[in-house]
């Protein structure tokens, strides 16, 4: 069990790696961006977070890189996948970089190897796509699904210390995943009797949190009708001691599971005669929030005898959360693109992504932006003296993330909008 491979070092696999390694076991690195892997030799990590950067500087040179799987398959008992999954321009599960890694795996597989997926999938992948894959290898396996849980920039739960659940195509395989994982994990693995239950488990999760968003962003936009904070009436609600969760509205969802995995569990259903009406109208909930904020500044410009095209505009972040580099399905992506083809003047900042910014600083944004939009609600944002808005004279703050200080912004005599509140 001491030569393992981890296929694909981004967000999932990179972390796995290294707790390997830590834990003494000999790790094969592979990933097919050979960028990443050239800064992965100087001990830098392809991936801006501040844990994830010292661990990757403490194991430099202790995993082998390569950008080869069958070969590295060939050498190691268990092989994990921790490959992409995302979804096409229709929404539909794209599984493409799952299969060409297991059909480069079956190339190098040996006799037992466990084989482990992590990567989000739906349920039946494993018995009905993954399986025969790795069956051309023409020699006996293990194969088993453990999905992820990662969750960029939580300084609690890292890959070290969150729960895990585990289910294998046989006995054997859920037993020899589990064992695995309690060898580098501290904290609870969860065998499940069924592949297609430890499949379906990641995907209620993440859909889970996407349905009561959604509920929280249609709440939103009804008490803004009604003139309610809902901020006021969260912090109510969340005093009754059980059956009430609290969840946030906002400008959109992103990541690249919140808004990816109930695709994947619609499709999978339609395949099989069902039709997840519920989970279909919260995706088009959430995914119309940037067009809805969009749609609180042009009626405060209406309001103004003003409109977007050739407005001056600032978009406060990329990524799709706070402090971290990631913007996968960033609603700023929307955003951008929304406003762009209503011809404003973007001013666009992330201290995050600086690749993405075309100003270099906060100060920069403001100086040349009349309106402001927040889309991230990273910590230099929430910290900014908001007295640098009416120095810069910009009349309009769409905040949607809610983070800021409404009443010092409208103190300052400054419209001020967010995402159901006031």
């Amino acid at each position: 069990m001491n030569k393992i491979t981890i296929v694909g070092l981004g967000y999932v696999g990179l972390p796995v790696a290294c707790l390997c390694v830590e834990k003494g076991m000999d790790v094969f690195g592979v990933d097919i961006d050979n960028n990443k892997l050239e800064k992965l030799k100087e001990g830098i990590s392809p991936i801006d977070d501040p844990s994830l950067n010292s661990v990757v500087k403490k194991t430099k040179g202790k995993i082998k890189l390569t950008n080869k799987v069958e070969e590295a398959a060939k050498t190691s008992s268990i092989v994990v996948v921790c490959v992409p999954t995302p979804v096409d321009k229709n929404h539909l599960p794209d599984l493409n970089p799952l299969k060409n890694a297991c059909e480069s795996i079956a190339l190098g597989l040996q006799e037992n190897t466990l084989v482990i997926i992590e990567s989000t999938i739906f349920p039946g992948t494993v018995d009905e796509i993954i399986c025969p894959i790795l069956k051309k290898a023409n020699v006996n396996f293990l194969l088993a699904h453990c999905p992820e849980r990662i969750d960029p920039g939580n300084k609690k739960y890292g890959v070290s210390n969150i729960p895990r659940v585990v289910a294998g195509i046989n006995k054997e395989s859920t037993q020899k995943a589990a064992e695995f994982y309690r060898k580098i994990i501290s904290a609870e693995i969860t065998e499940l009797s069924s592949v297609k239950a430890a499949e379906a488990t990641k995907i209620m999760e993440n859909t889970f949190r996407d349905v009561n968003i959604a509920f929280m962003n249609e709440m939103a936009m009804s008490f803004d009708k009604s003139g309610i904070d809902i901020l006021e009436v969260i912090r109510g609600a969340s005093t009754k001691p059980f059956s009430f969760m609290p969840h946030y509205p906002g400008i959109g969802v992103g990541g690249h599971c919140i808004p990816v995995d109930p695709y994947y569990l619609i499709e999978k259903a339609k395949q099989v005669g069902f039709s997840h009406k519920f989970l279909s109208l919260a995706r088009e909930i959430n995914d119309n929030m940037p067009t809805y904020a969009i749609g609180l500044l042009e009626t405060e410009l209406e309001k103004q005898g003003k409109q977007i095209k050739n407005s001056n505009i600032g978009i406060l972040g990329v990524s799709y959360k706070a402090d971290v580099d990631d913007m996968r399905e960033s609603p700023s992506l929307k955003i951008i693109d929304i406003l762009t083809n209503k011809k404003a003047n973007l001013f666009i900042f992330d201290p995050w992504i600086k690749s993405k910014s075309n100003v270099g600083t906060l100060n920069e944004v403001l100086e040349k932006s009349d309106y402001v939009i927040l889309v991230t609600d990273h910590k230099e944002f929430k910290k900014m003296d908001l007295s640098e808005l009416k120095k810069n004279n910009v009349s309009i703050v769409i905040d949607g993330r809610n983070c800021l200080d409404s009443s010092a912004i409208k103190n300052l005599e400054i419209t001020y909008k967010g995402i159901g509140r006031y």
